[in-house]
């Protein structure tokens, strides 16, 4: 293969042709894509994409460059990375190198140079579907026969791929222009007390609980119910994470165990847990729903918000039904968006409230869990629907 060239080869045996950059190699994973305009740096460390590579829907990606603020793990987890033209110069003063560069240090391979809008729609018609990205092998039926073997998401539990290997605490605000991100550990000394189940948990979610006024221990997904009760939290946060969550039964357990003692808030892969947690169930999406630009709709307010998206399973509508209020909806496809506890204090929704990338329509969440919180102690199973009412009445 000449140098320079790459090929993405999808399992049903389409075949793309680009150019490599980013490191040097072949990787395999779900092929997704995501619309949103910016932000690929918070895009290429999400650990929810975990086992996945993503195509940028945005025709020019790496314009800004990389920076080591804008990031949501230590690390970048998705296994590629798919552009239509990579811009090699960046221009932004918080810039520090340029994606090439940071995606070869980090080992991530990456292909430009082809027709993402015929991937997309090849996507949107087809299914997501596992692929390869290779700048070594220039066979493409090999690389068909590769893109075939691999497993998929469906039954793997990838949350221990990403999760923490120890509890920590966390008291980093959010970030503030010539100040950077900061500090805030002596003024929570004496503030609400939540644990964060990690299920590859985003860092600006715990900015914001942080920024919320929470005091913030971070926890292992394999942490027990027992476990998290002895730490005698004021709440309990379940995080976003990668894969299918149905696979992940010892956290349907844990959570099941903590619904009604604490009061709950889940996001993303943290709402299918609490859904299922319920016995509820969970589904695969034809291609997920992937970006800074989905519409739902509150059902109590029938306000829409415009909100940050990233996964490939659904909580089942009709199998929380008399477990849970359906709070919220997508409006493209009508899948479910958001559950609230029935005469227990949890809610949860399926999109991401803390943007990073995205819209910031939805940041009352996280003064509503706070809220909730506080009211747990005086009216324990009826908090959230206090909360709910007292924002009612101040709409």
């Amino acid at each position: 293969m000449a140098k320079g060239e790459a090929i993405l080869a999808l399992a049903d045996g389409r075949i793309f042709r680009g150019r490599a950059f980013g490191a040097t190699g072949e990787a395999v994973g779900e092929v997704v894509f995501n619309t949103a305009m910016s932000g690929y740096q918070e895009v290429l460390t999400d650990p929810s994409y975990d086992g996945q590579m993503v195509c940028m829907t945005y025709p020019e990606i790496g314009n800004v460059g990389v920076n080591r603020e804008d990031v949501e793990s230590p690390r970048l987890y998705l296994e590629g990375f798919i552009v239509k033209e990579y811009w090699p110069q960046p221009s932004n003063w918080r810039s520090e190198m340029s994606l090439d560069e940071y995606l070869e240090q980090a080992n991530v391979v990456g292909i430009q140079g082809i027709d993402t809008r015929a991937l997309v729609r090849h996507i949107r018609t087809h299914g997501a579907q596992e692929g390869i990205i290779s700048s070594i092998d220039s066979d493409p039926e090999s690389l068909v026969r590769k893109a075939k073997a691999s497993p998929g998401l469906v039954g793997r539990d990838l949350v221990k791929e990403v999760t923490c290997v120890e509890p920590y605490e966390w008291n980093v605000g959010e970030w503030e222009l010539g100040r950077g991100y900061r500090e805030v550990q002596f003024e929570l000394r004496d503030a609400p007390f939540v644990v964060a189940i990690d299920y590859g948990i985003k860092q600006n979610i715990l900015r914001r609980l942080v920024s919320t006024g929470f005091r913030v221990t971070v926890v292992p997904a394999w942490y027990t119910a027992e476990q998290i009760l002895a730490m005698n939290p004021d709440g309990v946060f379940l995080s976003n994470g990668p894969a299918d969550p149905a696979a992940v039964s010892y956290a349907h357990e844990t959570v099941r165990a903590i619904l009604g003692k604490k009061p709950v808030f889940g996001i993303c892969l943290g709402h299918q847990i609490l859904g299922l947690a319920l016995g509820g169930r969970t589904f695969k999406l034809a291609f997920g729903h992937h970006g800074a630009n989905h519409p739902v709709m509150d059902l109590r307010t029938t306000r829409v918000e415009i909100t940050s998206q990233n996964h490939g399973f659904a909580v089942d509508a009709d199998s929380v039904r008399g477990k849970a209020e359906l709070s919220h909806l997508n409006l493209n496809d009508r899948t479910v968006e958001g559950l609230h506890g029935v005469g227990m204090p949890f809610f949860s929704v399926q999109y991401h409230p803390e943007a990073s990338p995205g819209p910031h329509d939805s940041s009352y969440l996280f003064q509503r869990f706070r809220r909730m919180v506080e009211a747990f102690p005086r009216y324990g199973a009826e908090s959230l629907e206090r909360v709910l009412a007292e924002e009612k009445a101040a709409m």
